[in-house]
């Protein structure tokens, strides 16, 4: 995954939640885009609020292995 892949996604108006699906099978879902962070300069790492949880998820994009649309309801 690319920075600018992801930025497209996090930027999108309307902006649609969105689950990350990580190498190792675990799933990051964004709800709203203030949930994601990423510094300015293009580094590869981006942190992810995880609602519920008052904590954050730093995640090495070169590990993201997809972007799944949708608010990850079933």
């Amino acid at each position: 995954m690319t920075i600018d892949q992801l930025r497209k996604v996090h930027q999108a108006t309307p902006f649609r939640p969105f689950t990350l699906q990580i190498a190792d099978g675990n799933e990051v879902h964004v709800p709203h885009p203030e949930f994601l962070w990423f510094p300015p300069q293009g580094s590869r790492t981006i942190f992810v609020a995880t609602p519920g949880q008052e904590g954050v998820k730093i995640i090495d994009l070169l590990l993201v292995a997809s972007i799944e649309l949708g608010d990850g309801k079933p």
